[in-house]
């Protein structure tokens, strides 16, 4: 049978056997942003397109080139969203958090779609964490988020990432770079491509993150922005590197890094790694002074970092990190008759109220195809009931790992259950070289369940 359609070029399905390891992913740089403070916002898929042409920037490669925009049927002109800054600066600015108390603090987790060349770690739908800091000019700030995209790649077991950074200056001293990049790209305009011909003279800046390779090429002998930045700037960018230094983080001074989207000011950083092939940035980011006031609000420094999911997961995978195992059913009851299927149903309430896992079979197979079912589902525990069982009230539950068997009481059985399970546990303990006791914390028989 042919299917119908398939999935579209640049996205990905995550499997049930592989989606633990994105919630491992997900869980854990939430768990650190909450260290640093920041709360999770969740913003919409889609915004008005003119949010992105001020906000990201309309001479950059997203707007340019990779954002999928639309009219709906109301007319507007609508974008899925190509990045997460810009729609956590319109809700900054929106729902109020901008007469609340500064900074604020958020972090998301986000799809975000740009129509570019799929290849390894990159996708058409891919995913983001990202961090944003609304209302501080201070450097410490700066060092902050890196440390925290740091501790990130600390947690995931990353390793061999290296940070690179730079400054691109304020407005005052970017417009003394802008011209140095014209007067020296001008020299060279008939080699450039058509989209960096008209930068020139509108962002000339945007032509040193040309993915061109003649771009790019013309690009390594341009002027470099450090020579160019005003005293403010250089100051800033000094004490970004003197609160590096003192949490023992180690960075490379990089002239070259721009980053792609036009609201960055002053610092601008990229976590890069050799692992994963040319498409080596794991996370970008940076500071972004005018952002919200180009949005419509007062004049705000803020600052942030996005980090892809799908090249973060590349990365481990490439690199070995661990993962946690993708979890297991508690208990598998295979259930053979009517009475048997309605006691299986009555134990798994039971079982899943105290906050196990439990399942038994919905096709109601024979014993060997449960059983095999039970196994490929990799359950802890497996429990056989027929009529002599339910008659009787007991039955065999059975280690999937050991084979080991013990009779059990359907009537209490959520606490035998808890009994056996615990008492596997500790059997393995060892206190002073002896083994635990199991039965030193329990009289037999009772119910600790209860």
């Amino acid at each position: 049978m042919a299917l119908i359609t398939k999935a579209i070029k640049g996205t990905k399905d995550v499997l049930p056997k592989e989606v633990h390891k994105n919630q491992y992913i997900e869980a854990t740089v939430l768990d650190v942003a909450e260290k640093y403070g920041f709360k999770e916002i969740r913003t919409p898929v889609f915004e008005h397109t003119e949010l992105f042409q001020r906000g990201v920037g309309d001479t950059t490669d997203v707007v340019q080139k990779e954002m999928y925009s639309f009219d709906d049927k109301g007319g507007r002109n609508i974008t899925l969203r190509p990045e997460g800054t810009a729609g956590a600066a319109r809700s900054f600015l929106e729902s109020g958090l901008c007469n609340e108390a500064l900074p604020q603090k958020v972090c998301y987790l986000t799809s975000c779609y740009r129509y570019e060349k799929p290849q390894a770690g990159r996708l058409r739908e891919f995913h983001q964490f990202g961090v944003e800091c609304f209302g501080t000019s201070s450097p410490l700030a700066d060092a902050e988020i890196i440390s925290l995209a740091k501790s990130v790649f600390d947690n995931l077991g990353v390793q061999d990432i290296s940070l690179e950074i730079n400054s691109i200056g304020c407005p005052t001293c970017r417009a003394e770079f802008h011209k140095a990049l014209k007067e020296y790209f001008s020299t060279r305009k008939d080699d450039l491509c058509d989209t960096c011909k008209d930068r020139l003279d509108r962002n000339p800046m945007r032509i040193l993150d040309c993915k061109s390779p003649i771009c790019s090429e013309i690009a390594k002998d341009a002027p470099v922005v450090l020579d160019y930045l005003c005293d403010e700037c250089k100051e800033h960018f000094e004490q970004v590197q003197k609160y590096l230094k003192a949490e023992n983080i180690e960075y490379t001074v990089n002239p070259k890094i721009v980053r792609g989207l036009d609201y960055y000011t002053k610092t601008v950083f990229e976590f890069i790694s050799n692992s994963i092939g040319a498409q080596g940035t794991v996370c970008g980011g940076g500071r972004y002074d005018g952002l919200i006031e180009e949005l419509g609000g007062a004049h705000t420094p803020s600052l942030g970092f996005g980090m892809g999911l799908e090249r973060l997961m590349l990365l481990m995978e490439t690199q070995g990190c661990e993962f946690p195992e993708s979890a297991k059913p508690d208990l598998f009851i295979v259930a053979l008759g009517d009475k048997a299927t309605l006691k299986a149903v009555e134990i798994a309430k039971d079982m899943r109220a105290e906050g196990f896992s439990c399942l038994y079979d919905l096709n109601k197979r024979s014993l060997r195809a449960q059983m095999k079912y039970a196994d490929k589902l990799d359950a802890k525990f497996t429990i056989v009931l027929g009529d002599n069982e339910v008659e009787e009230g007991i039955a065999k539950l059975k280690n999937m790992k050991t084979g080991e068997e013990t009779e059990i009481a359907l009537a209490t059985f959520v606490s035998g259950y808890y009994n056996i399970t615990l008492s596997e546990q500790l059997a393995d303990l060892e206190i002073n070289g002896e083994a635990f006791d199991f039965g030193s914390l329990f009289n037999v028989g009772e119910n600790v369940g209860e």
